[in-house]
């Protein structure tokens, strides 16, 4: 086994000061934890599909452009004009490539708490990440300080989810407008949780020449395949298609995804069933006494607990038998908060029913 002093001497400062992505064991779990679209498909949707990707020649390279997939999410999303679009490998690619695009030292911003991927890959590039905190009631933009920050910072690149993760709502459009004009270098808008809301800044793509829109297939129901994008001036995108790897969409990716979006219907079906279980379930854990809950425009809703209850409760459920996330270890806005994916109506009945008694149980 290597000694600890060459390890030292071989990886980056950056890479040994990180730790490593942990993703909970969901053995035996209710998994309410990672916002994944609960619901498969019916099997005559799984029987058409494989009759579909029997036919792929996996014995060759996929196409390196994935043209037929990208002219279909074009098409989707109305992209035109001077507008270019990249795909990768989930949305962690399309950020890796982002950074990685970035000179030495680069200045990165995005708000707190935000998708911990932006600060875990600009830390492991040795760029120099800030987070500029949400406001403590609502987890709006604090306008003032984010602009404050751009103007002493000059960042090259600022992420703004939205809706947010891990708070679920969406930040004020005037104030992300703001930050476009304000902004030296680019902005990423990521919407991964598109499904899941009627707010979307795609449609203003061509009025800012550094904005860039992100989403990804992974919360409509496609987590398995592992495809983002992202969409702009095709002059940006050319520059990030240089360090884009070849072939990086594989060619049954290419074919199910859009196999999938050309069978919207379902995906629509779904995610309105989502949204309303989304009402249902937010209203039940408001309805008990001493819980927080925040308003949500994605598939999950935050709630925050009396102070130092989190991780009991979060361990409570897990004995029985749901998973969700505690985020109160992260500190800070996110001290003693909770979060739950929206599932089927099944499994949201017995979070709620464990939520209840575990918490009535806690406060006995």
């Amino acid at each position: 086994m290597p000694q600890p002093h060459f390890i030292s001497s071989i990886f980056r400062k950056e890479v040994l000061d990180l730790s490593a992505y942990k993703v909970a064991d969901a053995g035996g779990l209710i998994k309410l934890d990672a916002m994944e679209n609960p619901y498969r498909w019916p099997e005559p949707v799984i029987k058409e599909w494989l009759d579909v990707i029997k036919e792929a020649e996996i014995n060759r390279y996929p196409d390196p452009e994935a043209r037929r997939l990208s002219a279909t999410l074009k098409k989707i999303d109305g992209i035109s004009g001077n507008l270019e679009m990249l795909l990768g490998n989930g949305s962690d690619e399309i950020i890796q490539l982002l950074l990685m695009a970035l000179p030495t030292h680069a200045k990165v911003l995005s708000p707190s708490p935000g998708f911990v991927m932006y600060r875990q890959l600009s830390r492991c590039l040795g760029l120099d990440y800030i987070d500029i905190p949400l406001q403590s009631g609502d987890f709006d933009l604090d306008l003032p300080a984010m602009l404050e920050a751009i103007d002493k910072h000059q960042p090259s690149l600022i992420f703004l989810a939205y809706p947010n993760n891990p708070t679920g709502n969406l930040f004020s459009e005037t104030s992300i407008k703001k930050i476009f004009e304000a902004a030296p270098g680019l902005v990423v808008v990521d919407e991964a949780y598109a499904p899941f809301t009627d707010q979307s800044f795609i449609d203003v793509l061509g009025e800012y020449s550094n904005l860039l829109v992100m989403r990804t297939l992974s919360k409509l129901g496609l987590a398995g395949l592992r495809l983002g994008y992202i969409v702009g001036e095709s002059s940006i995108i050319g520059e990030l298609n240089k360090i884009r790897l070849p072939y990086n969409i594989n060619t049954l990716t290419q074919i199910t995804a859009e196999f999938a979006l050309n069978n919207s219907d379902l995906f629509k079906q779904q995610t309105s069933q989502i949204r309303s279980e989304r009402s249902r379930v937010l209203r039940e854990i408001r309805s008990i006494e001493g819980i927080t809950t925040y308003p949500s425009e994605a598939n999950f809703i935050l709630f925050r607990t009396p102070p130092d209850k989190a991780a009991s409760l979060f361990e409570m459920l897990k004995t029985k038998g749901i998973l969700i996330k505690n985020l109160s270890p992260q500190g800070g806005l996110l001290l003693d908060c909770l979060r739950v994916t929206i599932g089927t109506p099944d499994e949201n009945d017995a979070f709620l029913q464990a939520l209840s008694s575990s918490f009535e149980q806690l406060n006995g």
